[in-house]
């Protein structure tokens, strides 16, 4: 039983790059919708490369969008985690949130996972607010709980 899952619960691991922010908001999200659905889904989010700068355990914005759509997190809210070679290894299909960004990191540091990586275009806040890109992640959320749920566990790669 890995990560405290039972054995029929299949695993999505989110990666972005900080943990703090996109992938936080896909854990928490794909985890209500696939709850809601009756899959045995369950997501778990991981960094590639955490930063010491963020104001606590979670971003605001990643909060007040969960909240807003009435998603609280049962647990506590953690602390962003870094990415470990057994996270890649045990999630049956991870995701990715930026190719541009994430893949170098990812052939970087785990050359051999890099290729069966599910890769989306979900810009962080240099490159987007917000409000423009929380709502593209939930529509590639929605779409992959859609996928999961008609049998497709491992949808193709669409950016």
């Amino acid at each position: 039983m890995e990560h405290g899952l039972d054995s029929t619960t299949r695993t999505v691991l989110f990666l972005c790059t900080g943990n703090y922010y996109r992938s936080r908001f896909a854990e928490h999200y794909f985890n209500a919708l696939a709850a809601a659905a009756g899959l045995a889904w369950r997501a778990l989010s991981r960094g590639l490369r955490l930063s010491p700068n963020n104001p606590g355990p979670i971003s605001r914005q990643t909060v007040r969008w969960l909240g807003e759509r009435g998603i609280v997190s049962a647990e506590p809210s953690r602390f962003p985690m870094p990415v470990g070679e057994s996270d890649l290894h045990t999630a049956d299909l991870v995701v990715a949130l930026k190719e541009t960004e994430h893949r170098p990191l990812l052939e970087t540091l785990f050359a051999r996972y890099a290729d069966r990586v599910h890769y989306w275009c979900i810009h962080d806040q240099d490159c987007a607010t917000p409000e423009e890109a929380l709502p593209a992640l939930a529509g590639r959320i929605e779409e992959l709980i859609r996928d999961l749920a008609a049998g497709r566990s491992t949808p193709g790669h669409r950016a």
